[in-house]
């Protein structure tokens, strides 16, 4: 397994958290509860509820582990170190298309926490990479398949 850091905020440390505590209590526990059913039907050799049952309860417990892996190699940026001078993981960047002229609104997080439909963006995408570093005024230029974005940073902020 890679030993690379995954970068996480706070708010991203509290919901992985949440989530080994839900499959670890919760979900374990229904999943045993499968299994203890499906050894009432008999003879488990040819007992598909019980093979699917325990195939469940495998992705489950590797579901968790990975989970764990994550959390141990977990580098969380707290609010102070968020800076509001330069784009850094944890901003919240107010950006200007500069071919359109529509704002943007994007918050730069690592990317185990990245989800474009909610404007969460990797600091490892091509729009992370082009933004970090950069300060209000500034222009970027991030490649795209149909040429290429320019975009204006109007505001930093945390997030």
């Amino acid at each position: 397994m890679s030993r690379k850091e995954i970068i996480l905020t706070q708010e991203g440390l509290k919901a992985l958290q949440e989530e080994i505590n839900y499959l670890s209590t919760v979900k374990r526990g229904e999943v045993a509860e499968r299994i203890r059913q499906a050894r009432e039907f008999g003879d488990i050799t040819e007992n598909s509820e019980y093979d699917d049952a325990k195939n469940e309860q495998a992705m489950l417990e590797h579901r968790i582990s990975m989970l764990q892996e994550k959390l141990r190699r977990a580098r969380v940026i707290r609010d102070s170190e968020i800076d509001t001078e330069r784009v850094s993981v944890g901003s919240t960047v107010t950006l200007r298309d500069l071919d359109s002229n529509e704002i943007r609104i994007y918050t730069l997080v690592g990317s185990a926490e990245a989800d474009p439909t909610k404007a969460r963006v990797s600091n490892e995408s091509p729009v992370g990479q082009a933004l970090l570093g950069k300060k209000v005024g500034d222009v970027v230029t991030v490649p795209v398949p149909v040429g290429a974005l320019r975009l204006e940073i109007l505001a930093i902020g945390k997030m």
